[in-house]
């Protein structure tokens, strides 16, 4: 039984894999069973009643009658899930709470149907068979879920990944770290922390399972025989997809449209956010049982293709670009609350919609074996377009140096030359090229002031 905190750090941290909040009792009672039977097919989970996911309590009144309303409803859930339904008195206010263990008889079916959990939301369903063969395939439980009784915690938690990742899901840190982590179920019921944090917020999940790493090659032609860069990210889960994205960038070719009128529009080889699907795609639904293989970020002269151990389930595969089901549902479901991972099941549909908007290739997608997404790209570059009217290209140095300065608006052409292993000669040709297309202008004096990039 939740205690007041526990609610108080549940609401504060907002929907989630483990989560679900009403506002009132639904006129549909049958949702709520849908939520259960979510649940019950999940790791288990809370159904709050009388809040909603913006931190508001409202409280709510629940008599006899709608609270057997709901009892009833559930029973018709099968095989049977035994619930508790309580109440709680938070800030002078009653709300409810219905909690729903991991269920042991998976799968289970309400009215006819399925319902699993995708991130927070609640997905159906129709064939028995089809969720056998999701379990079968994930071994009857999700590698993120399984406890990793080898991990220190607090010890080896992330500090920089947790704080940035209640950042960007908008959770109060007045409350205690361990309180939040529990709120987001990242223990199990023994207070063992789960693999799915171990990869989430460790340090180096890589100690606890090697094969949880990002490598990142760039090969010289369009075959495998010289790699001219070789990078391997370990580290938190967001840790590495920040990094390979940063790398996956540096890698493509950028110019800038002039416009006089307005602000300078990028123009991409590839559509970086097209990219970044893909790689979160890779890091949220591999195979984490797969040992014996990475993700892999390839890039090529002609193409980049963006590999995920595991391939997918077999009921995804059936349902290609129109389902989405995770390996990896508390992982998911953590990218999701920072809005890193957006509608569940659209992704594929939106990579190609930004490849058809660019004019561009669709993807092509490989789904046996392991899965794996090849971008074309164009044999006319970027860089050719610099003969066009109002439009700059920028070399890989011009790109690199408009990255150090954005980071660093005081840095200096020593640290540059430095930083980027570049002759000073190189690094002030390249500042005369920024200026003079009007990409970046000196703030104040030579001594005292600071560089603006202006794109």
């Amino acid at each position: 039984m939740l205690t007041a905190e526990e609610i108080k750090a549940i609401v504060s941290s907002g929907e989630g894999f483990n989560v679900d909040f009403k506002v009132k009792v639904p006129q549909k009672v049958k949702e709520l069973s849908m939520s259960v039977c979510s649940f019950a097919n999940a790791a288990g989970g809370y159904i709050i009643l009388g809040a909603d996911d913006k931190n508001n309590i409202y409280g709510i009144d629940i008599d006899n009658k709608t609270r057997s309303a709901i009892q009833n409803t559930i029973r018709e859930i099968t095989p049977a899930v035994y619930t508790e339904i309580y109440k709680v008195k938070l800030n002078g206010l009653d709300v409810w709470v219905i909690e729903v263990p991991s269920g042991s008889n998976k799968p289970y079916v309400y009215s006819g149907a399925i319902y699993v959990r995708e991130g927070s939301n609640t997905q159906k369903l129709t064939s028995a068979n089809e969720m056998r063969e999701f379990f079968e395939q994930s071994g009857r439980i999700h590698f993120d879920e399984a406890s990793c009784k080898e991990f220190n915690y607090p010890d080896d938690i992330d500090e920089e990944t947790f704080l940035k990742f209640c950042q960007q899901s908008s959770i109060n840190t007045n409350i205690s770290q361990e309180q939040i982590l529990r709120s987001l179920q990242i223990f199990d019921k023994d207070g063992i922390i789960k693999k799915g944090g171990v990869l989430f917020f460790g340090k180096k999940p890589e100690n606890y399972f090697y094969q949880a790493i990002t490598r990142c090659v760039r090969f010289k032609g369009t075959t495998k025989t010289l790699i001219i860069d070789d990078k391997t990210y370990g580290g938190s889960l967001l840790n590495q997809y920040i990094k390979a994205s940063k790398w996956l960038q540096d890698k493509m070719e950028v110019a800038y449209i002039i416009d006089d009128m307005g602000p300078h529009k990028e123009k991409w080889e590839l559509p970086l956010p097209a990219l970044r699907e893909a790689l979160i795609n890779a890091i949220c639904h591999r195979e984490y049982y797969e040992k014996g293989a990475n993700i892999m970020v390839e890039v090529y002269d002609d193409r980049v293709v963006i590999t995920n151990p595991g391939g997918l389930l077999p009921i995804v595969a059936e349902n290609f670009g129109e389902m989405s089901m995770s390996r990896n549902p508390l992982v998911f479901g953590l990218f999701t609350r920072m809005q890193i991972v957006e509608k569940v099941g659209s992704g594929i549909r939106r990579m190609s919609d930004m490849m058809a908007e660019v004019n561009l290739p669709e993807p092509i997608y490989k789904t046996k074996g392991f899965f794996s997404i090849t971008f074309k790209r164009l044999e006319q570059k970027v860089s050719a377009l610099s003969k066009e009217e109002n439009i700059v290209a920028l070399t890989n140095t011009q790109k690199a140096i408009l990255s150090k300065i954005k980071q660093n608006p005081n840095i200096s052409f020593n640290e540059l030359a430095n930083e980027l292993d570049l002759s000073k000669k190189t690094i002030n040709k390249a500042f005369n090229y920024l200026k003079e297309n009007n990409l970046i202008t000196r703030q104040g004096s030579k001594r005292k002031g600071f560089w603006m990039v202006l794109v």
